[in-house]
């Protein structure tokens, strides 16, 4: 697997990789390593190593670089969608514990809302845990959290979205205020009252970031309303 991505890299993408996903001193991806992948290559070879086993994915998402951590996410995915329940619940644990190596916004928006939204769907755990996550000192758990209600809210269920939401109001990090915003979006376009309602509770304490994305799609004149609502 290793040996695949090295084949598709390119030294120029590396570059303008490593600037794109901010990873100079103080930003959010400070550190991170990239061989020079894109997405869309990275997604063709899910499909060449859909036989590796969930030992070697675990230890691929533990690499430095980023494009193989992706990789192993993607392959984790696609393991859950087709696993057995046993297999099922040996990727979702495998996620769990080694969710410090998904720490960046693509990692987790690529693979949340299909492993744990999906896991906790059936679960009287999901608030629980998904609360837990919430409160999280780290930026990417945060992020899993809400991006996990995305598998709610595609099945037509806001609680947890908006709870979610409510919750990291107060955060300090434009891409969490990216994230919630996204969310609540999506919510609102499957029902229009469940933005409505957040919005009546939470406008004026809203990051504007957060109110933007989420009323990306309302109405032009509503949109203007909110926006000049909104100190």
């Amino acid at each position: 697997m290793r040996r695949a991505l090295r084949e598709v890299a390119s030294e120029s993408d590396a570059t303008f990789l490593q600037r794109f996903f901010r990873t100079g001193p103080g930003e959010y991806g400070e550190g991170d390593k990239f061989l020079g992948v894109r997405v869309p290559a990275t997604r063709k070879l899910v499909r060449q190593f859909t036989d590796a086993t969930l030992p070697d994915i675990l230890v691929l998402l533990q690499s430095e670089w980023h494009e193989e951590r992706l990789l192993a996410l993607l392959l984790m995915v696609r393991r859950y969608q087709r696993g057995s329940d046993t297999e099922r619940r040996a990727v979702y644990r495998g996620y769990l514990t080694n969710m410090r190596y998904v720490n960046n916004w693509d990692l987790v928006d690529s693979s949340a809302e299909h492993i744990v939204g999906a896991h906790l769907a059936s679960s009287p755990r999901a608030e629980a845990l998904l609360m837990k996550l919430t409160r999280s000192k780290l930026l990417w758990e945060r992020r899993i959290a809400m991006l996990s209600a995305f598998y709610f809210i595609k099945r037509n269920e806001f609680g947890l979205a908006t709870m979610i939401a409510a919750q990291l109001l107060h955060d300090k990090e434009d891409l969490i205020h990216k994230a919630s915003g996204w969310m609540l979006r999506e919510a609102g376009n499957r029902d229009r009252k469940v933005i409505d309602v957040f919005l009546a509770a939470h406008l004026h304490e809203m990051p504007r970031t957060m109110l933007r994305y989420a009323i990306e799609k309302l109405p032009e004149p509503q949109r203007l309303k909110y926006l000049k609502a909104r100190p």
